[in-house]
């Protein structure tokens, strides 16, 4: 699909410059230098030549066809070289030139005008406003980077082309290759999802990075996703997380970035491992593409000091992803025949700290013939008995010969430096401190898990959705987007969602009747379009025993509604059958401008706001998706049950979130939705809707 980006036959920048101070001739002298072996075409009004080839004014004039065009000219001329493109059948384009999207104005409409373009002639193009790419396969680098990285295993995609420029002159240091590196610019073509598609399946890439601002197409991010994560693990880092940081993103690149909570779900559902810094994004990075894939969660621990064993046994606990081995009898035996009567034999596995390579091969040796072990941990401290480019060897020749991974944190820095080179030399990933490798290890598991789900299962329930999309129709009618209680009732009863009974009185005496009718105690409610938190404004009252207390309450919340807010519409009281305690939850919507709706399950009634234990999916939500959710949120032990309490009612939660799902996918116009609270009763006893709230779309 971007053949003519990453593998082109041939190549021509626009803006190849013989002045060394200019960037065309920079980025040009990186095209020629670093050993891509297809033919390259400067192109230069003036010049008749640029670093020992011809040069022509303009692409037309190039007598042969040509794949790629980089382009780096001055803004204004961008448009009509393009067209250029276009009309001389080049198939992929580098936009590195800036002033677009990124500075807003006239900026945005020159880049519409730049796509509409290269929409016309059907070409592919990266950027505009990017550093430009490097693919180590085709030993191509359009960039104006300083440095070619050495070729790897590694493709990473980033937004940012400042921290391009910073990564590859680490990763020179470091000793790390990429097969593909792309700066991805303004995004007004060629995106995150479009990279996803494209190193699907690349026989040249174990692992995909990518440093992320914002995601223009939420719901074709996730879907691809999905299908890539099967195959390659996919680690990115989102910035823009806090208020400050969003700011930051919209002044740099333009981009619209979606809520927190939106891209936490997206990559929770698509199988991303979400990085937390750029030092976490690239410590998994190393594991997956130096590694074999981990075929279970089982983790060996091999150490010279008993301290950073534990430290490391506690982080394997902690990671909710791994476990400590537990060695056979054979392996117990071996090692206590083999190692000194004052090493530890069990996990972590301490050789102690007089230890040399031929210790740590004993110990290693066993670990790696039991079929209980996983993965492997190789602690190392610099003693004085140490013989570090030896252990060094040991840990290669043993992983060499087996399928598991082995990790190793040497930590210290001072004498390390040879043992380090060489570890690094054989794709053995060293961690300075034990945590960062349990960390990758984690990561590891955790695409394993993924790997292993099954297909995700989708509920489909009988609804009467004519009956929704009517009341949607008079709402919008009347000239409101939010509805009364009494619609959202509607909206739930539609969707088979089980409510009290409840009717709408506009006067004392039919209050009491509704009441009679009802049965008592009962609860009753302002009932308003224009209050939206009933309590606050003391328009709630429950427990209400008899008649004259009808009566009185009636009169009462109507009162306050009117004091509080005069100006609302009072449509007159809700009488409502009182339903017995329960455990209460809140499932709520919100319509994320990236990603569509975001549903919301977590601890409900007064205290949502002030705990903030929720956790959310994107919907559609899969039958395992909304188990999971519902599982992930802090207080869950209480819906299990705790201290004899019975266990509640959890597969009916899980149904109306369900049901909730399917709501807010069918009918796309809701942009807010609050079921809160969510009275759920014990274990086969059901769940019932108190209270909900539904704005559309305005």
């Amino acid at each position: 699909m971007l053949e003519a980006i990453f593998a082109p036959q041939s190549v021509a920048l626009l803006g190849a410059s013989p002045n060394p101070n200019r960037l065309g001739h920079q980025v040009f002298k990186n095209i020629v230098e670093h050993g891509y072996q297809g033919r390259i075409y400067p192109i230069h009004p003036t010049a008749s030549s640029v670093l020992g080839l011809t040069a022509y004014p303009s692409v037309l004039d190039v007598p042969d066809p040509i794949d790629l065009a980089v382009i780096v000219i001055a803004t204004d001329h961008v448009l009509a070289a393009v067209e250029q493109c276009g009309q001389k059948g080049v198939k992929g384009l580098i936009v590195i030139t800036a002033g677009f999207k990124e500075v807003g104005g006239e900026g945005k409409e020159r880049e519409r005008q730049l796509l509409e373009v290269v929409r016309r002639y059907g070409m592919r193009m990266v950027g505009p406003n990017c550093l430009g790419i490097i693919d180590t396969i085709s030993k191509l680098n359009a960039t104006f980077a300083a440095l070619m990285p050495a070729d790897g295993e590694i493709a990473f995609m980033s937004q940012s082309g400042a921290l391009c420029t910073a990564i590859l002159d680490w990763s020179k240091t470091a000793g790390i290759g990429f097969s593909r590196f792309v700066s991805l610019g303004n995004k007004a073509d060629v995106d995150e999802v479009t990279l996803l598609q494209a190193w699907n399946e690349d026989p040249h890439s174990k692992v995909i990075l990518a440093y992320l601002e914002g995601i223009t197409n939420g719901p074709g991010f996730v879907q691809v996703a999905r299908q890539v994560t099967q195959r390659t693990p996919v680690v990115a880092i989102k910035s823009g997380a806090t208020a400050a940081g969003t700011r930051a993103v919209s002044s740099h690149t333009g981009s619209l970035t979606g809520s927190e909570s939106a891209y936490e779900a997206a990559f929770a559902q698509s199988g991303i491992i979400r990085a937390s810094s750029m030092e976490e994004l690239f410590d998994c990075a190393l594991a997956f593409a130096y590694q074999p894939p981990m075929s279970g969660n089982r983790v060996a621990i091999v150490t010279n000091a008993g301290g950073p064993g534990i430290i490391a046994a506690d982080a394997i606990e902690r990671s909710g992803w791994l476990t400590m081995a537990e060695f056979t009898s054979e392996t117990i035996q071996r090692l206590q025949r083999d190692l000194p009567s004052t090493a530890n034999v069990f996990n972590p596995v301490d050789v102690i700290g007089d230890a040399r390579s031929d210790r740590y091969q004993v110990a290693l040796s066993a670990i790696m013939d039991d079929p209980g072990v996983d993965a492997v941990l190789v602690l190392l401290t610099p003693q004085a008995r140490s013989d570090l480019p030896e252990t060094a060897q040991v840990i290669i020749d043993l992983s060499s010969r087996h399928t598991r991974p082995v990790l190793t944190s040497f930590m210290g820095a001072y004498s390390l430096g040879p043992a380090l080179e060489l570890l690094n030399q054989h794709h053995i990933p060293n961690y300075p401190f034990p945590e960062r490798a349990v960390s990758a290890l984690a990561a590891m598991a955790r695409h394993r898990d993924w790997q292993q789900q099954p297909e995700p299962e989708y509920a489909q329930f009988a609804v009467d959705q004519a009956r929704v999309r009517e009341l949607f129709a008079q709402v919008r009618q009347a000239g409101r987007v939010e509805l009364g209680e009494i619609e959202a009732r509607e909206v739930m009863e539609a969707y088979g969602m089980r409510l009290p009974q409840s009717r709408l009185a506009r006067s004392p005496e039919e209050a009491v009747q509704i009441a009679t009718d009802i049965g008592y105690p009962v609860v009753m409610k302002i009932s308003s379009p224009d209050i939206l938190h009933k309590s606050d404004v003391g328009g709630v009252k429950v427990g209400i025993a008899d008649a004259t207390s009808v009566r009185d309450t009636y009169e009462l919340i109507e009162y306050r509604a009117r004091k509080y807010s005069p100006n609302a519409r009072i449509w007159g009281i809700l009488v409502q059958e009182m339903v017995r305690k329960g455990r209460e939850l809140l499932v709520g919507v919100t319509r994320d401008p990236q990603f569509g709706p975001l549903v919301a399950v977590g601890m409900g009634g007064i205290y949502v706001e002030v705990l903030r234990d929720v956790a959310f999916r994107l919907a559609p939500i899969s039958r395992q998706e909304v188990s999971a959710q519902l599982r992930s949120i802090r207080t869950f032990p209480l819906l299990r049950g705790v201290r004899g309490e019975p266990p509640a009612d959890i597969a009916g939660t899980e149904e109306v979130v369900l049901r909730v799902s399917q709501l807010v996918t069918d009918f796309p116009e809701i942009v807010e939705m609050d079921i809160n609270p969510l009275v759920v009763h014990n274990r086969g006893e059901g769940v019932i809707v108190l209270d909900a709230r539904i704005i559309l779309q305005g």
